[in-house]
Parts: C-alpha cells; sequence; structure tokens
C-alpha cells in the first residue's frame, strides 16, 4: 500500500495546549520519501508556469521553500517575524488568536513584476499567509499561488486566501482545530 503525505504526518494531542490537536510535520520532513512526495505534490500543480521566486512563511515554510526553490532552480525569499531580518525591511502586522505578530520582509527582496509561490507548512485562519501576500503586493510582485501541506478547513484559511483571489493547494486536510 502507498503511503500519503498525510500518513507521514503525526498528530500530538493537547499541544500546546489541551483541546488542540497538534499536526506536526516533523516527522513528514524526517523521512527521505515522505519529503520528497510533499515537495513532488507541492510543486506539481506549478509546472510550466512561470515562477521567479518562493517566498516561505516563518518557520517550516522555510523547510519547504528552500527544498521547492531547488527544484525550481529559483531564489528563496523568507518572510520571518519581526526583528529577524538584518536589512531594511517593510512589515505587515496581522491578528492572532490573541493579539497581534508582525511579519517582515527585505525592501529589496522582490522586484516589480516579479511571480511568486508562497509556501508554508500549514493554512490555519490564513492570517499570516495573507499578510505575507501583503508585503509581496507592496514590492509590486504577484502571488501565482499559495502551496501548504496541510488545511485546516474550519478555520476558514482557504476562504480567506480564495477571496482574495488567491490560488490555494493543500496536500490535506484535518478536521478539527
Amino acid at each position: 500500500m502507498h503511503k500519503t503525505v498525510r500518513d507521514y504526518i503525526r498528530t500530538i494531542v493537547d499541544f500546546p495546549h489541551e483541546g488542540i490537536m497538534f499536526r506536526d510535520v516533523t516527522t513528514l520532513f524526517a523521512d527521505p520519501r515522505g519529503f520528497r512526495i510533499a515537495v513532488d505534490q507541492l510543486l506539481h500543480p506549478y509546472a510550466g508556469q512561470q515562477i521567479d521566486k518562493v517566498v516561505g512563511l516563518e518557520a517550516r515554510g522555510f523547510i519547504l521553500g528552500g527544498a521547492i526553490a531547488h527544484q525550481l532552480t529559483k531564489g528563496f525569499v523568507p518572510i520571518r517575524k519581526k526583528g529577524k531580518l538584518p536589512g531594511r525591511t517593510i512589515s505587515q502586522d496581522y491578528k492572532l488568536e490573541y493579539g497581534e505578530a508582525i511579519v517582515e520582509i527585505h525592501d529589496d527582496a522582490l522586484k516589480p513584476g516579479e511571480k511568486v509561490l508562497v509556501v508554508d507548512d500549514l493554512l490555519a485562519t490564513g492570517g499570516t499567509a495573507e499578510a505575507g501576500i501583503k508585503l509581496i503586493e507592496r514590492l509590486g510582485a504577484e502571488v501565482v499561488g499559495c502551496a501548504f501541506i496541510i488545511d485546516l478547513p474550519e478555520l476558514g484559511g482557504r476562504r480567506r486566501l480564495e477571496a482574495l483571489g488567491m490560488e490555494v493547494h493543500a496536500l490535506c486536510a484535518f478536521d478539527g482545530l
């Protein structure tokens, strides 16, 4: 029987607090076959499309985005939490379940008109991805797609990104939080 990406993902109950079913992709990343399958499947919908850069959202998006950029022979650009990038940046705040957060990108990381693929491990509410998309668009680049390993449909992230006109690709979905 062939394993799917979902088969490589471990669920940790009550992490980081009670009532949460944490979907842990580190088990997927640690398995060479699982990791290869995930990267190949994340890339597949974009085969033949023009992509100039791959943008990864902190932190697991860096792992995936780096691998995808390598496969495409394209540059990789990180979107990081505030205060982590050394050069001149632009920032975007967004709401979290409890409070707010800020993400940043170097102000020279993308050029106007560049086609960008946004990558992260998990799509929950879509807040981080939306903030990243806003940064990319503020630099004049165009998001051609948003690729995730996991979608948590009940949290509405896919609907939120699609409402922004984004194409969303996820390899699997899990019910619940």
